[in-house]
């Protein structure tokens, strides 16, 4: 290696790019640089960007992709189609699917230059080996354990899940969870049966917005939905009984309509606003929020009267154009959303932005800049950073046809920014209980 090379790995700290050949094994290559991206644009990833993978992280192989990676003899960006060291054998860029709490920095450098389909519906956080670990380029936002799965014993779930078939034995939604649960591996449902933090509501079967990265229902683009979405629509007093299961059982207790097994849960409003009536009748404890596209203003003012008490919105930008090229809604406008921010304000109500982040959209100038006038005319109280689950070269050139082209700023450089110009905006990954609406300026 040259000098400038030797110069330029010990002030970087080069990582060795992450890769899988055909039968899925994963391993390193050794004198290379490993490679991350935002937007269309390669970038040399170091220590400096990354951290230790975090628990309950996946690696994930990318079929039909050819991975980047920085030659450091030639010293340019370079695309493989082979082994280097293994002449003929086909190799595969690697991704991490980062655990919750976790924002990515950048996603997985590849090149698609064959591949007819698009990826599945997973985030592709970009990651590299150090020697001794493999490092995640990823921001951790969230330190909550609520997702944590060492803490979620089968066992444990399994005997709540006897308990409530015990008490319960007619509730669908019962028995909806279960299966939510035991089969799909639902953290919200385990944490439901564990009488911990946030126990989930799914209600609708329907949806107003056709997302292009929906995980209940897809049509197109050869995409297949994670999991089933809920088949029937659970009466008040079903959905009332499981509230108030985890409500009176859990101290800070949060419980949400609108999860990935469901549509928009305005859509179900004929039953949710008598299920929060009866909830409210029996207690005043616990938080009952929604995570919703807020395209129906005001339904939701009429459940924030029954006594809902957070919103969470799911946006993955605010600009107008890009928000419609993902959202697709069938029968509401950018405007009714903003709408439903307002309304939650002025009825003093806690508002959080889902917003569905991909490094060289999310951090790019364009949204920053709207960000900013946007936080700052609206009554948004924490941005929730989640990763976009959409093939992310894909999701790039769909927002750049959107949205038009613009320099990339860098995730942690707009987190910190926002943190220095709101002071009172919460960042996390998780709905907060109504103990913690508020934090210290």
């Amino acid at each position: 290696m040259s000098k400038k090379h030797r110069e330029k790995t010990e002030t970087a700290v080069f990582l060795e790019p992450v890769v899988a050949n055909a039968q899925g094994e994963i391993f390193e290559l050794a004198g290379y640089g490993a490679v991350a991206m935002a937007g269309q644009e390669p970038l040399i990833l170091t220590r400096s960007h990354t951290i230790d993978m975090p628990f309950g992280s996946e690696l994930m192989m990318l079929p039909d992709r050819q991975p980047m990676v920085f030659n450091l003899e030639t010293d340019q960006f370079e695309t493989l189609q082979e082994n280097p060291y293994v002449p003929g054998e086909p190799i595969f860029p690697v991704a991490v699917f980062n655990s919750p709490g976790n924002v990515n920095q950048y996603f997985c450098a590849y090149d698609a230059p064959e591949a007819e389909n698009l990826l599945p519906l997973f985030s592709y956080g970009a990651v590299a080996w150090d020697g001794n670990r493999f490092r995640s380029a990823a921001l951790e936002i969230d330190k909550e354990p609520r997702q944590d799965l060492r803490l979620m014993p089968r066992e444990g779930v399994e005997k709540g899940v006897e308990k409530m078939r015990t008490a319960y034995p007619d509730n669908r939604l019962m028995r909806h969870l279960e299966r939510c649960g035991l089969e799909y591996g639902c953290p919200a449902a385990k944490n439901f049966f564990l009488g911990r933090f946030e126990a989930p509501l799914p209600t609708a079967r329907t949806c107003n917005a056709n997302c292009l990265g929906c995980i209940s229902f897809q049509e197109e683009n050869n995409l297949v939905a994670c999991q089933e979405r809920i088949t029937f629509t659970p009466s008040p007093t079903e959905i009332a009984q499981v509230a108030l299961e985890h409500i009176n059982k859990t101290d800070n207790s949060v419980v949400s309509f609108g999860q990935g097994c469901e549509g928009d849960p305005l859509t179900a409003f004929h039953v949710i606003e008598p299920a929060i009536e009866i909830i409210r009748r029996a207690t005043d404890r616990g938080t009952i929020n929604m995570n919703t596209n807020a395209g129906m203003p005001d339904r939701l003012e009429r459940l924030f009267t029954a006594g809902l008490d957070s919103v969470r919105v799911s946006m993955n930008s605010v600009r107008q154009t890009c928000y419609t090229a993902y959202f697709r809604p069938k029968s509401f406008t950018f405007s009714d959303v903003v709408k439903s921010i307002d309304t939650a304000g002025s009825m003093g109500k806690f508002v959080s932005i889902n917003y569905l982040n991909c490094p060289g959209v999310t951090d790019s100038e364009a949204e920053f800049t709207t960000l900013k006038k946007f936080l700052a005319n609206h009554p948004v109280k924490m941005i929730q950073w989640r990763n976009m689950n959409f093939d992310p070269r894909a999701y790039c050139a769909i927002m750049e046809t959107a949205g038009g082209k613009s320099p990339t700023l860098g995730m942690a450089f707009i987190i910190s920014e926002l943190k220095q110009l709101f002071p009172h905006l919460i960042h996390g990954y998780f709905n907060p209980p109504k103990e913690r609406f508020t934090i210290a300026p």
